[in-house]
């Protein structure tokens, strides 16, 4: 493909744009429980207008912009208000909830070079259900995991076992505020207890309820929720707590990309900044991963934020609120799904004994509902967790869907009751599972690839409509070799148009 040989009309490139969106999941419809938050119309289109605003504008530099630096001041202290920040805590806005893990790994990790001589090689301690984003930052950072089961039942990590795996190495203590793939939260106040009394940093990841469970909390305090069964303290009220992300553009319901990092102390932050004069260019100062980035999120975030104000965000919590309790429960009464955990927000998952929640996600998809499938997970002492189904309730218009939500479900169950085994043969399935984990050649990848069902040629690869026997193949992989083929895919479909 090469440029055009003239510029091409604005009304015709725009219809071609919207084109391009034809295969999209239809989100507007309420029907996608992933990836989109919708705040309702107004505070969409309010927040895309600031966002056009400032989209020129560039944050690499708060003198020329002091704008940008305005907003972004603005909003940290709103997270900090929200989130009992103490006063001398700071905090940085970034492009989304990795890039704020990033900065909070890179922070513990520097902090523990400048103070922490006896540390060589430094890692991290969290629950197996901490988000993949720390895996990320581990890498990039060399950083060592230390991994420590969850409850089989409740999906929460046990405070003495989190303690126990901490070492002489140990620069972070990682605790989510929920967990993305169960909506469960750890037990954040005796973590941060036990972290406290050992100095040890804590780095809570609220980035997907950070925002909403305040509301939440306040909601079930006004209705005369006894204290002890409110949801739990989670953020900086705790002492032991000295680092924690929320992200803006999830329950926050604010443009990509938003997302805040705060730190108890400016010594922490200042540990997860860049600079360098070492070149012959200006002297580059880095509080995120970024450098040059665009004030749209800025603009768009402080926007929403101001539209939706208190009000708006208490009685978005209280729809998804009223949605999740309708949702599980009517989950709860379809004979053969259970609720893994017990979920504090509105986001959670489902699985089953005895019907592939992999075939329920295709019949509803069938339906014209999109939920997430989450594969199984071997954890480091062996303990199986079970594949599952995930949603997120993310549009104040959910409550109204729940119904057909539910009829739909009930529906796909019995037909994927019907359908048949896709789990890979007795045969197939050892070889898999005994499989080298050991880095593959493309051909191999491709190999894995067409065992999944995916053709890969010279315009890339597809995947085909129906997912179940793909997500078994995939179940019964090594989690290395699931990596492989899974990233071999992606490279597949990233190839450039010719």
């Amino acid at each position: 493909m090469t440029l055009p040989s003239q510029g091409i009309a604005r009304d015709a490139l725009l219809t071609q744009l919207e084109r391009y969106k034809g295969r999209d999941v239809d989100w507007k419809g309420g029907r996608t429980f992933a990836y989109t938050y919708d705040p309702g119309a107004e505070a969409m289109a309010v927040g895309k207008i600031a966002f056009a605003s400032f989209l020129t504008e560039n944050a690499l530099d708060p003198t020329v912009y002091p704008s940008l630096m305005r907003l972004e001041n603005e909003i940290v202290g709103i997270c900090a208000s929200h989130l009992n920040l103490p006063a001398g805590g700071v905090g940085t806005f970034t492009s989304g909830g990795t890039e704020s893990i990033l900065l909070a790994v890179k922070s513990a990790r520097d902090i523990a070079r400048a103070t922490r001589p006896e540390v060589t090689r430094p890692n991290m301690v969290m629950p197996v259900t901490a988000h993949a984003a720390f895996h990320k930052a581990a890498a990039y950072f060399d950083v060592a995991l230390v991994l420590v089961e969850v409850d089989a039942v409740t999906f929460r990590v046990d405070p003495d076992a989190l303690d126990a795996a901490i070492d002489e190495q140990t620069v972070l203590v990682v605790a989510s505020s929920p967990g993305y793939a169960h909506g469960v939260m750890d037990p954040i106040a005796a973590i941060a207890a036990r972290c406290h009394a050992r100095g040890m940093l804590f780095h809570v990841d609220a980035c997907v309820g950070g925002w909403m469970l305040p509301f939440w909390r306040r909601l079930q305090a006004a209705e005369g929720v006894p204290a002890a069964a409110q949801i739990p303290e989670f953020d900086f009220a705790l002492p032991g707590v000295t680092s924690l992300s929320v992200d803006l553009h999830k329950y926050g319901f604010c443009p990509k990309g938003a997302s805040v990092v705060l730190f108890r102390t400016p010594e922490l932050r200042a540990a997860a900044q860049f600079s360098c004069s070492n070149w012959t260019g200006y002297t580059v100062v880095n509080p995120s991963v970024q450098s040059s980035k665009s004030g749209g999120p800025l603009a768009g975030a402080w926007s929403v934020l101001h539209v939706l104000g208190d009000a708006g965000y208490l009685d978005i919590t209280k729809q998804l609120r009223d949605a999740t309790i309708a949702l599980l429960a009517g989950i709860s009464a379809i004979e053969g799904l259970e609720i893994m955990g017990s979920p504090e927000m509105c986001l959670f998952a489902f699985t089953s004994e005895d019907v592939d929640v992999f075939h329920v996600a295709d019949e509803m998809k069938e339906r014209g509902w999109y939920i997430q499938p989450q594969l199984s997970h071997v954890g480091p002492t062996g303990q199986r967790y079970p594949g599952n189904v995930h949603l997120s309730l993310n549009s104040a218009g959910t409550l109204a869907r729940v119904p057909a939500f539910l009829a739909d479900l009930r529906e796909a169950v019995v037909a994927a009751r019907q359908l048949p085994d896709v789990r890979p043969d007795a045969e197939l399935g050892a070889m898999l599972a005994a499989a080298s984990e050991t880095a593959l050649s493309g051909e191999e990848i491709a190999g894995m690839l067409s065992l999944v069902g995916v053709a890969v040629g010279a315009e890339g690869a597809e995947l085909p409509t129906r997912m179940a026997a793909i997500n078994r193949m995939l179940d019964a992989m090594p989690p290395k070799m699931e990596e492989a083929v899974l990233g071999g895919f992606m490279s597949s479909l990233y190839a450039p148009t010719r």
